[in-house]
């Protein structure tokens, strides 16, 4: 009676079936042995016809827990004997991709890893982080290989650190699904020449990406042209905003010295006008009537308009409105924003082209601060592999379920 429970529970079907439940009180351990009936015959992943048992080995499995007590699967495995003499183990159904585990459990893992540190997923399945990153990285090394990139036309790329100091990754997203497609050490031009090589691997030529969004980066510029031939450079807005936000505190920390009514304002001149109180408006209002004299006033002005500028569609309209800020800009005394006037007359092309693609990295952005996030409550992680792992559990939408269908 008991075995047929547990097989329904389990969904063990023929020719699998439960032959002993045991309960260790002492460990907390509920064994279930499960073996096959005599004489089944078992087919072989990429071998015709079904084949004959050879021996058997006894294999383990961890499964879920049974209330709260660790279940186990004792399954006597068959090794079958193949045409041509050479002898196959056969995997249940219900194995997992990982020795030691079924899919059940696996999935359980996936969930959890998904939303939490390793450390934390370990504790609440009682086993070891290694396992526990191991499965992860098995899903997504595998889910990878079989993912296709065939439709993806426009992408976006970015870096994020992944340590104190000068040490990067750069992703490589699909800029219209917005998923994750590539992860690798650095943020020089070779970065690019390797997101290519990915990308051909997966079913993409980079002949038919047709827009690309990057910061400034020069190297990223080198990358993109060299090796996204026909990919058209776009510059989002919020980069050009955020050398200009820069610039206004540079110019509020020059003048602060000898102005000390400026000492306070740094955020109030960097947060949007509309989500100010409404004394922090005042405040600002106030130090825009001093724009004559005082030249942080007057970057923030330029700022605004260079905002406004940048909010337009069209191309033509924007590339002339641009030319005109940048004239102006170089005539004033406002020097930290002549450096962003010289920034954008060097990337005008990519800049104007905001104006059309309306393409953005601002997801790559949002996931940098997930990224960052899970890296501070697992303590940093040390080994590309780990960062590429949650990465991709975090943002690279990969198809579990085709590997296990009780993964999401």
């Amino acid at each position: 009676m008991h075995d047929k429970l547990f097989e329904a529970a389990l969904g063990i079907q023929s020719p699998w079936a439960v032959t002993s439940v045991r309960f260790d009180e002492a460990a907390k351990v509920l064994t279930v042995d499960i073996d096959f009936k005599s004489g089944s015959r078992f087919a072989v992943p990429g071998h015709e016809g079904v084949h004959p048992v050879h021996d058997t080995v006894v294999k383990t499995y961890r499964h879920l827990n049974f209330f709260q007590h660790e279940c186990v699967l004792r399954v006597r495995t068959p090794r079958v004997k193949l045409p041509d003499g050479s002898v196959r183990l056969v995997e249940p159904d219900f194995a997992g991709r990982l020795s030691g585990f079924t899919l059940l459990f696996e999935a359980l893992i996936l969930m959890l890893a998904q939303q939490m540190p390793f450390a934390a997923v370990a504790r609440i399945v009682g086993e070891s982080v290694h396992r526990v990153m191991a499965v992860c990285e098995r899903y997504v090394e595998l889910a990878l290989a079989a993912a296709d990139f065939s439709q993806v036309k426009a992408l976006a790329i970015d870096e994020t650190s992944r340590a104190r100091g000068h040490d990067y990754i750069t992703l490589g997203a699909d800029a219209v699904e917005r998923r994750v497609l590539f992860v690798t050490e650095g943020r020089d031009a070779k970065t690019i020449e390797r997101l290519t090589a990915d990308l051909d691997a997966h079913g993409c030529a980079a002949a038919q990406i047709e827009s690309v969004s990057i910061d400034m980066s020069p190297a990223f510029i080198k990358g993109c042209t060299e090796h996204l031939p026909n990919a058209r450079i776009t510059f989002d807005k919020f980069h050009v905003v955020l050398h200009a936000n820069a610039a206004v505190d540079k110019m509020r920390r020059i003048e602060q010295r000898t102005d000390k009514s400026l000492k306070g304002m740094r955020w109030k001149l960097l947060k949007d006008r509309c989500r100010l109180n409404t004394r922090d408006s005042e405040d600002l209002d106030a130090l825009i009537a001093r724009m004559a004299t005082v030249r942080t006033a007057r970057a923030w002005v330029y700022k605004e308009q260079l905002r406004e500028i940048l909010e337009r569609k069209q191309i033509h309209v924007v590339r002339d409105m641009l030319e005109h800020w940048c004239t102006c800009v170089m005539r004033s005394k406002v020097e930290p924003m002549k450096d962003v006037a010289r920034l954008v007359r060097r990337h005008m092309e990519g800049i104007v082209a905001w104006a059309q693609t309306r393409q953005t990295n601002g997801f790559l952005e949002a996931l940098n601060g997930l990224f960052q996030a899970a890296k501070r409550r697992a303590r940093g992680f040390t080994r590309l592999s780990t960062i590429r792992t949650v990465i991709f559990m975090i943002a690279g939408k990969l198809d579990f379920a085709a590997l296990n269908p009780h993964a999401r």
